[in-house]
């Protein structure tokens, strides 16, 4: 069922075991606080239905994939609990994805920015185009990838989570994204990319249910105490968006 207003839109289907979960905002895929929280509850929703055994992300259109963050929604935050709120969404939307017991595959079509990297990095599989590049552009606005920092680590290990987050101006490649571990393979066109995730989500959803269930808790152990670190980096990102150099920066930006 379409879950739709003015944040943007959610689309959930259902065939063969396959739960694909398609989001899209006008702002190119961002995330405005309702959206995050739909997607959030989807997620968990999903988690107890037998008739699903593996969750496909995706976001609509062939451009890019996600812009993390609604910029408009970071303006107007005026208060260190307004911020945190807001960045509670990305922490809240992680831990659902780590919590559900149904592998999660990313289809990254397009860019990914900021949050959209983080999305991507807390699936179980992600495959992507070759123009799917990544950047964590936070410290030029003042803040930092703290929420979804856990999550990218894991993938791709600090030192290239360091390569991001300094050079935050830089685009990195779809290829250096896969040489890194975050994505698990790259493919020339959006339609060769669909092809393979038909493919490779079918022959998943065909395996022991309990043995899928068992390798998610495997994937994903040493994370239990993340319900608490990513509340306490929501509050770190809360507080920072309200600082003189980020008003100034997303001000800059807007004109």
């Amino acid at each position: 069922m379409p879950t739709e207003n003015q944040a943007g839109l959610l689309l959930t289907s259902i065939e063969n075991k396959i739960a694909t979960l398609e989001f899209s905002h006008p702002a190119s895929n961002a995330f405005p606080a309702q959206l995050l929280h739909n997607l959030t509850n989807e997620i968990t929703s999903l988690s107890t239905r037998p008739d699903v055994l593996v969750l496909v992300i995706k976001s609509q259109g062939t451009g890019v994939f996600c812009a993390g963050a609604s910029f408009d929604e970071l303006m107007a935050i005026t208060n260190q609990k307004e911020g945190e709120a807001f960045f509670a969404g990305f922490a809240n939307l992680i831990n659902a994805m780590r919590k559900c017991p149904k592998l999660i595959i990313g289809r990254i079509q397009g860019k990914a920015v900021g949050g959209g990297v983080g999305i991507a990095a807390a699936c179980d599989y992600t495959l992507a185009t070759k123009q799917a590049s990544i950047k964590l552009s936070e410290l030029a606005i003042g803040i930092g990838p703290f929420v979804i920092e856990p999550a990218v680590s894991r993938k791709i290990g600090k030192t290239a989570l360091a390569e991001m987050t300094l050079a935050a101006h830089e685009w990195k490649t779809a290829d250096w994204a896969k040489e890194k571990g975050l994505y698990a393979n790259t493919f020339e066109t959006i339609e060769l990319l669909d092809e393979a995730l038909i493919e490779f989500s079918s022959r998943l959803a065909s395996f022991n249910p309990e043995a899928l269930f068992e390798i998610k808790k495997v994937l994903w152990e040493g994370t239990d105490h993340w319900d608490e670190l990513l509340k306490e980096r929501a509050a770190i990102s809360g507080r920072l968006v309200l600082s003189d150099f980020t008003k100034k920066a997303l001000n800059q930006f807007k004109k």
